[in-house]
C-alpha cells in the first residue's frame, strides 16, 4: 500500500511541503508525491531526506483548475495504488479534496492538527474552540494537514524523480496573471508573526510592527477593518474570513480579539496581546499580556529584540 501526497511546486517547495511529507511517513506505509510545477528533479529529489519514495511530475496541468487537478491526482491514486491522500490545508485542498472524495468515493479529514494516533486524527472544531478525534471507515481516506501543525523530520531515505502524464481532460481555466507579494514572509508558512489593529490609529503608525517584525525575522499582519479601511493589503488579513495562522509566535497590538479574529489565529503557540483596555477579549486568550499602549510597547519591545541579538 502507498500514500500519496499533492504538492503544488510551481513557486518552489515551501515548508509546509516538507510537513505534509513527514505526514504521510508517520502513516506508516509508502509515500509517493505528485506535483505539478516545474521545479528540477534535485530540488524535489530532497522530499527523499523527509520520508518520499518517489515524486511522480505533471508539468502540464493547471494547478489554479481544481477540476482538471482532481482528474490528475485520481489517475496518480489509480497507478500508485494508494489508499490514503495526504494535502497541506490550503486553498487548493479545499477546491480539490472535496471534489477527489466524491470521485474516489473516500472519506475526507480537514484540517488535521497533528500527527495521527492509530486510526484517529485531531482536528480543530467549532472555529478553533474545540477539538475532534476523528476516524475514516471507508477504504480510501483523505487528509489535509494544518501548515506549521508539525514540524518536517528528516529520515535520510532515496527518491526518485519521474514524469507523469494524469489523465487531465479538459482545461477549463486560463491563468492570465499571477501577483504575488514580494520579499514578505508568507503568512501561512510564518513562524512568528506581529499584528496589529484599529488601535494603531492609522497606516502612517505601522513603521512600529514593521520595525518590530524586521527584528524578530516575522510576517506582518492585521485584523479584518485594518484590511477593509484600507490601511493594509487584504492579504495581510487573519482572521476566520481571511488567513488562518498556527504561528510559533503571534504578536497582536491594538487588537481587541473578537471571535472571528480568534477563529483564524487561536491555534498560535503563543499568543502575545497588547492593548490599553484591560477588558479586551484578547486577553483571556493570551499567554502573555500587556496592559500598556502599543505607542510605547512596540518601541521598547522593538529595542529589547535588538539589545538581545546583539548580546547573544
Amino acid at each position: 500500500m502507498a500514500t500519496l501526497v499533492y504538492i503544488n511546486s510551481e513557486n518552489g517547495l515551501a515548508k509546509s511541503a516538507y510537513e505534509v511529507v513527514t505526514y504521510a511517513k508517520k502513516l506508516g506505509d509508502e509515500v509517493v508525491v505528485v506535483t505539478t510545477g516545474s521545479q528540477d528533479d534535485s530540488t524535489l529529489a530532497a522530499l527523499g531526506n523527509y520520508g518520499a519514495s518517489k515524486v511522480l511530475v505533471e508539468k502540464s496541468v493547471n494547478g489554479n483548475d481544481a477540476q482538471q487537478l482532481t482528474r490528475v491526482i485520481a489517475s496518480a491514486v489509480e497507478l500508485t495504488s494508494a489508499n490514503t491522500i495526504v494535502f497541506s490545508h490550503d486553498i487548493i485542498a479545499k477546491a480539490v479534496a472535496p471534489r477527489l472524495s466524491v470521485r474516489l468515493k473516500a472519506g475526507l479529514i480537514s484540517g488535521a492538527i497533528e500527527a495521527p494516533n492509530g486510526s484517529t486524527i485531531k482536528v480543530n472544531v467549532f472555529s478553533g474552540k474545540a477539538f475532534g478525534n476523528v476516524s475514516i471507515s471507508s477504504d480510501k481516506k483523505i487528509i489535509s494537514l494544518l501548515p506549521n501543525s508539525i514540524q518536517p523530520e528528516e529520515n535520510g531515505s532515496a527518491c526518485t524523480v519521474e514524469g507523469f502524464e494524469g489523465n487531465a481532460g479538459e482545461l477549463k481555466i486560463k491563468l492570465i496573471e499571477t501577483k504575488k507579494p514580494e520579499g514578505e514572509i508568507p503568512l501561512p508558512e510564518a513562524e512568528l508573526v506581529v499584528s496589529a489593529g484599529r488601535g494603531l490609529k492609522g497606516p502612517e503608525n505601522w513603521g512600529m510592527v514593521e520595525d518590530l517584525a524586521a527584528e524578530l525575522s516575522a510576517a506582518t499582519a492585521c485584523s479584518r477593518p485594518v484590511a477593509d479601511i484600507g490601511w493594509r493589503p487584504h492579504h495581510e488579513h487573519v482572521g476566520q474570513t481571511g488567513v488562518a495562522i498556527r504561528p510559533n509566535l503571534y504578536i497582536a497590538a491594538g487588537i481587541s480579539g473578537a471571535i472571528q479574529h480568534l477563529a483564524g489565529v487561536n491555534g498560535s503557540k503563543v499568543i502575545v496581546v497588547i492593548n490599553t483596555d484591560p477588558e479586551a477579549p484578547f486577553f483571556k486568550a493570551a499567554d502573555y499580556g500587556i496592559l500598556g499602549d502599543a505607542f510605547e510597547v512596540l518601541p521598547r519591545l522593538t529595542e529589547a529584540v535588538k539589545k538581545f541579538k546583539a548580546s547573544n
